[in-house]
């Protein structure tokens, strides 16, 4: 299955964001329990400050308590001074003392006066565990009947003597004296403080909702109590609760400082929050800019491709203009290379005409130098090594085309190619002229006519003696109010002595006949005692670009024009 750009961008981002939205949430988990651990320290803290504000009270009732036991009144028995003594005491403190019997039968109570009718105490069955302990206790807290308030005990079980036995001395306080301590400034909203008694009632609190008071005093039962301190959870109310707790001096009592985690951790929540959203939001971005990053490559490619099937079906392709530069570089080298190809095709086309043109010319020069040849030829063997001589001219001036793409040859190349196998060393060959390309019919016509006059010039002329030497020398003549023309003489020196052939064969009819017509000029030869010369005097245009070939304006008084 294949799939655009813009998905395979998607596909990217989200390779590339899933990682990261992992560690994110990792890094999130982590910086949450973090937390969890950082708030019940904060909690265990709270309810360890809390439980030494209430010692020193607790510690201060022991104090008294173990104090008064020593009163001398207490053991002698005169319980009127002893109540009067500890009453004057105790005036500016908030605790009263209580004498009571084994059965829990009050003797005094520094709260009355001393003598009032007394009730049986509001615990006897905690005096009797007390009692039992022989050690001194702090007790729970309860509603007496003497004040009609909410207190709790401290009790000191006294040596039993003959005359007091099983007696139990307890100094008592209101638990509403604890409000003052216990303070929820400084902690979460909606956390509480409580102190709690050993079987879970509350002995003071500050912000503590109606919902937890039972289930504070299930989870703090003297079952559950196992730990100095610590930190529990809870469900209170319909929200989840951090409790830490920590236990005051030298009691069963508890203080608890706690309350929803949810409230303690809003800044973390609101982080979390952030976090997601943003990872999400940035995530959303990303995939929004992937896919418009992918339209764009999307269109770009489009173009690119449409540009590639103009230039497949050979048309020059308009470039494309993108947002990409890359893109817009491969646009531009497409539209180049449409445009060259065009021009090359257009070369080709017209290549191939002019081939088609000049292999035409070329047929019928062939078919007449077969007829000439055959005409003139007494023997099958004669006619075809002459005919073998006269197509090799033909094919190397085509080879010499061919290999400059049919766009000419210099002259100087087609005369040498054309002379160097028929002479035996460089100094039999002359060239006198500036060089210039031939026009691609004119280096197949010249180079016949110079197949021709080397074939004469081995059987007959300079070419036949060692001594022998060929000077071809050639030039532009400028005429007043003519055209230019282009002269080119052919002298042969050092060779036997010439005269005109007795019959005309096949190669006098191309270095005169056809030289004249193919070139449009005048053909001369002359048969001096020093060698053949021939020359042809032709419209400087027939054989190419002769601007460079040198002028022959002096000559031009000689009659050349």
């Amino acid at each position: 299955m294949k799939i655009s750009i813009g998905s395979y961008l998607v596909i990217l981002v989200c390779v590339v964001a899933l990682p990261i939205l992992s560690l994110v949430i990792f890094l999130l988990i982590q910086l949450e329990s973090n937390a969890r651990d950082a708030l019940e320290r904060s909690a265990t803290r709270e309810a360890r400050s809390l439980a030494a504000a209430v010692s020193p009270i607790l510690q201060e009732m022991a104090t008294t308590v173990r104090l008064v036991a020593t009163a001398p009144e207490l053991e002698s028995g005169d319980l009127e001074s002893f109540h009067k003594r500890t009453q004057a005491a105790l005036r500016a403190s908030s605790m009263f003392v209580l004498l009571v019997e084994r059965d829990g039968r009050q003797l005094l109570n520094t709260r009355v006066p001393f003598g009032t009718e007394l009730d049986e105490m509001s615990n006897p069955a905690d005096l009797k565990s007390d009692q039992d302990s022989k050690r001194l206790e702090v007790s729970e807290v309860f509603l007496e009947k003497t004040s009609g308030k909410r207190i709790f005990n401290v009790t000191l079980p006294l040596p039993e003597t003959a005359s007091a036995p099983g007696r139990t001395l307890i100094i008592t306080k209101n638990s509403d004296e604890f409000n003052t301590l216990i303070t929820t400034a400084g902690l979460p909203a909606d956390w509480f403080a409580a102190v709690l008694d050993q079987f879970g009632s509350v002995v003071a609190s500050s912000n503590l909702p109606a919902s937890a008071q039972a289930a504070l005093s299930i989870h703090f039962s003297p079952a559950a109590r196992n730990r100095s301190e610590g930190v529990i959870y809870q469900h209170f109310g319909g929200s989840d609760d951090i409790l830490g707790f920590a236990r005051p001096f030298r009691s069963n009592w508890i203080t608890i400082v706690g309350g929803p985690i949810e409230t303690a951790q809003v800044s973390l929540r609101q982080t979390w929050q952030w976090l997601i959203v943003g990872c999400f939001v940035l995530l959303g971005c990303a995939l929004i800019g992937a896919y418009l990053i992918g339209k764009q490559l999307s269109t770009s490619t489009k173009g690119i491709a449409v540009m590639a099937e103009d230039v497949g079906n050979g048309h020059v392709a308009a470039p494309i203009s993108s947002s990409i530069r890359e893109f817009d570089m491969v646009a531009k080298a497409l539209s180049d290379a449409s445009f060259d190809r065009s021009q090359a095709e257009d070369h080709i086309r017209l290549i191939l005409h002019e081939l088609a043109h000049r292999t035409k010319n070329m047929l019928t020069v062939v078919q007449a130098i077969i007829r000439q040849t055959a005409r003139r030829s007494e023997t099958v063997a004669e006619f075809q090594k002459a005919l073998e001589t006269r197509v090799s001219g033909i094919a190397h001036s085509i080879d010499l085309l061919t290999a400059e793409k049919w766009a000419g040859v210099p002259i100087r190349r087609l005369m040498e190619t054309h002379l160097s196998t028929f002479i035996e060393s460089p100094d039999q060959l002359e060239m006198r002229g500036e060089d210039f390309p031939l026009a691609p019919d004119a280096v197949q016509n010249l180079g016949l006519v110079l197949h021709e006059l080397s074939t004469n010039a081995v059987k007959y002329g300079a070419f036949s003696t060692k001594a022998g030497k060929v000077t071809i020398d050639w030039e532009t003549l400028r005429c007043a109010g003519d055209e230019p023309r282009f002269r080119l003489t052919w002298t042969e020196s050092g060779g036997p002595p010439v005269a005109p052939a007795d019959r005309r064969g096949f190669g006098s009819e191309v270095i005169e006949r056809h030289a004249s017509a193919a070139f449009g000029g005048k053909v001369d030869m002359g048969y001096p005692e020093t060698g053949f010369v021939w020359s042809i005097v032709a419209p400087a245009q027939a054989f190419g670009n002769v601007a460079n070939a040198g002028t022959g304006l002096a000559k031009a008084k000689d009659g050349g024009c």
